[in-house]
């Protein structure tokens, strides 16, 4: 049987860290075996579901590179197949019109809890003679749940579960305007689609039962089922909308690149010895849904950082360079007029975590600043600094050859002339060129800035002392 796996998020909101996590899974999964992975939008929740969640679901699959190979199916442009099928089940017997009223449920709910019994539906229409129905009035469709035995399967992550029947009611599987629910929709697509292996939230749990079931009325296998554990914040509580950064294009607004957000959501719940990084072959080659954790994971922002630099480091330049082209244009920064950005990334990679860090760390490379940064300039832009930034003013504005060698021995000679250290020569300039207190190599940045507007900088710089000089 050729291998099947699907992913199938509602559209009422983004695509969360977890869906994007259950979604990797299933596409390993298919991946490893050379089968389908079908992306299915469940809108059947029409009040909920928008055209603007079903586009933040497209683009986070589409960014983290998890390319279906079927699909997009939408499961209110299948709707008469559900009612096909729920017309098969009636004619079976395995469903039945229920006529109970809205009141009479909420009524009965009261009372079960009140008497501490689990809320379920009693079964008064279970039964009904032909001439006690009347499918003119209002109606809902209910699943004929077997009412003894049990249900069991084998989980692969969670090993065997098994739930009595008696603790199941008959669920409603179409409501008083025909729209079909979730637990009758998964089950037809699943049927249709020939789904082998469902990896999924373990919220899911206490929904496989009532799928399986409705499975066996319809005479037809059930797909494997792997129920993945929840995954924590940094907190070690629940991820949350309200607490955390949980979108996946998020992360991509951060400056995270899709690569490191998949080596580590790939890792949050499954592992390979004490292997931390993994390209995605390895990924594909050495993942089996029978090895996720069943234990919950927790989310460390800090261990996300470390992987999203090494990819910084270790990728090809130009791929960087492409994904770091988002974050500066939505910082609005026109990389025309310096360095090419080729030349800057290798000087960063070590000094930032992120693409949105890189991109700001580099805005001097491009756009002079207005004014320095408050403590760089009030520590390093003293009138003592003065004689070492004029001396090297003028052997910088004499160079021929603008080469990181040269610029290198004019930082030199002036410490010497001078014979201060390097430090009272070289953080100054460093402040007057870039504006702070911090940068790459100083011989390099200075090349990158380039002459005239670094010579421009340590002129500002001067003028700045000399204010500082006649306030006293």
């Amino acid at each position: 049987m050729s291998v099947v796996t699907r992913f199938a998020p509602s559209p009422t909101g983004y695509l969360h860290i977890g869906g994007a996590r259950t979604a990797l899974y299933c596409w390993l999964h298919a991946q490893k075996h050379k089968g389908e992975f079908v992306l299915r939008i469940e809108d059947t929740d029409r009040e909920r579901s928008t055209d603007d969640a079903v586009q933040a679901i497209l683009d986070g699959m589409d960014w983290l590179g998890l390319n279906h190979t079927q699909g997009p199916f939408y499961q209110t442009q299948r709707f008469d197949r559900y009612k096909e099928v729920t017309e098969q089940l009636i004619e079976s017997g395995n469903a039945y019109p229920c006529f109970c009223s809205k009141e009479r449920l909420d009524s009965l709910r009261e009372t079960q809890m009140e008497n501490k019994q689990k809320p379920r539906y009693d079964g008064k229409c279970r039964n009904l003679s032909s001439d006690e129905i009347d499918l003119s009035k209002p109606h809902v469709i209910r699943f004929k749940n077997p009412e003894s035995g049990s249900v069991k399967w084998i989980d692969a992550v969670k090993g065997e579960i098994e739930f009595s029947n008696t603790e199941l009611d008959d669920l409603i599987i179409a409501r008083t305007d025909g729209s079909p629910t979730y637990n009758f929709t998964v089950v037809v697509d699943d049927w249709d689609m020939k789904i082998t292996q469902v990896v999924r939230g373990d919220d899911h749990v206490n929904n496989t039962p009532r799928q399986i079931n409705i499975f066996k009325a319809l005479g037809v296998e059930h797909p494997e089922y792997a129920h993945v554990p929840m995954i924590l914040g940094d907190d070690g509580k629940k991820l949350s909308k309200r607490r955390n950064s949980v979108s996946v294009m998020d992360y991509r607004d951060q400056g995270y690149l899709p690569e490191a957000v998949l080596n580590y959501l790939v890792r949050l719940g499954w592992s390979h010895g004490d292997q931390e990084i993994f390209s995605l072959d390895e990924m594909i080659s050495l993942f089996d849904i029978h090895d996720i954790n069943r234990a919950a994971s927790a989310f460390n922002t800090e261990k996300l950082n470390w992987l999203n630099q090494h990819y910084i480091k270790t990728l090809p330049v130009e791929r960087v360079i492409e994904a770091l082209n988002w974050q500066i244009e939505h910082q609005g920064l026109s990389t025309q007029n310096g360095p090419a950005l080729n030349e800057l990334v290798p000087l960063f990679a070590e000094r930032v975590h992120t693409l949105k860090e890189l991109a700001q760390s580099i805005i001097y490379f491009y756009n002079d600043f207005e004014e320095f940064d408050a403590a760089a300039a009030k520590k390093h832009l003293r009138p003592v600094a003065k004689e070492a930034l004029q001396l090297a003013y003028e052997k910088l504005t004499s160079l021929s050859e603008w080469t990181a060698s040269n610029i290198q021995s004019v930082i030199d000679q002036t410490a010497e002339e001078l014979n201060v250290g390097m430090g009272k020569v070289g953080m100054p300039l460093r402040v007057a060129v870039t504006g702070a207190g911090q940068s790459p190599n100083l011989d390099v940045t200075i090349l990158h800035i380039g002459k005239e507007r670094s010579l421009k900088r340590i002129e500002k710089a001067l003028a700045f002392i000399e204010q500082r000089e006649q306030a006293g």
